[in-house]
């Protein structure tokens, strides 16, 4: 090293810049921090991910509205309210969130990152999961205090929440890259509440015609609140019939959004 290299400090490799894209772990663990604080920034949301579930969970176990069969209504419907939780992030909120990315251009912006798109997803897919964290600790903790009950294994519960969040994701970027943002805003809500009605969540499917049960319990929501309160109310091991409805409508969902999503 010459005297002016190093009074400059311009020796090869000294303070020369490494232009390039980050590792894509880390890409991804900036953008799932992103999208997460985004989410919860938002107040309409929170509304509907937090504030109505807290709000049905409560509610009609106070309230004798609904006749939930025998034992405390908490405990038919804490699994089913946890099921309303993952459709209300996994599926609306993300539909809706993304719809209005792609109709600004962000989702085409940031294709054209060094992150690629399936890293975006990626991304998204983590930033529902921490909400979902957030989701269930608080609703669990509000059902306690209500007196809930729960049996059964916390591995066969966690995996139908996976199972259910990958469902109701892949329907919901489907709907997100397939529609325009005003209607994915009108679908979205539309499904939530009729799921929210016909799912199982609050009212039991057997209140139902017979030909409805059917139909109703191939429903992802069903298969999530019927599953769910399989394990958590009746002590049931792994539910597969409940999981494999769940398992087909996220291979269908989830292919359906690879195949025919627009970032444009």
């Amino acid at each position: 090293m010459t005297a002016t290299e190093a009074a400059t400090g311009t020796a090869a490799g000294t303070f020369t810049p490494r232009p390039g894209a980050a590792p894509l772990p880390r890409m991804i663990r900036a953008q799932a921090a992103l999208e997460t604080r985004m989410l919860l920034r938002n107040g309409e949301q929170l509304l509907l991910t937090v504030v109505i579930p807290t709000l049905l969970l409560v509610l009609f176990s106070a309230v004798d509205i609904v006749d939930t069969g025998a034992g405390s209504a908490v405990d038919f419907l804490a699994p089913g309210v946890l099921a309303l939780a993952v459709l209300s992030t996994a599926f609306t909120g993300q539909a809706i969130a993304t719809g209005f990315e792609r109709r600004y251009g962000v989702l085409k912006r940031l294709g054209a990152s060094p992150l690629p798109r399936w890293g975006l997803m990626a991304a998204k897919t983590c930033a529902v999961l921490v909400t979902e964290v957030f989701q269930v600790a608080l609703l669990t903790a509000v059902a306690f205090a209500l007196d809930w009950s729960p049996h059964g294994n916390l591995p066969a519960v966690v995996l139908l929440l996976l199972a259910g969040t990958a469902a109701f994701s892949g329907l919901g970027l489907l709907m997100a890259g397939t529609l325009k943002a005003e209607a994915t805003l009108a679908a979205a809500n539309l499904v939530f509440l009729l799921l929210l009605v016909g799912g199982g969540v609050i009212v039991p499917l057997t209140k139902f015609p017979e030909a409805a049960q059917t139909v109703l319990g191939l429903l992802p929501v069903s298969a999530l609140s019927d599953g769910l309160r399989a394990v958590l109310q009746h002590g049931a091991g792994l539910p597969l019939a409940d999981l494999g409805i769940l398992a087909v409508w996220a291979v269908l969902g989830l292919g359906a959004a690879a195949r025919f999503f627009r970032w444009e």
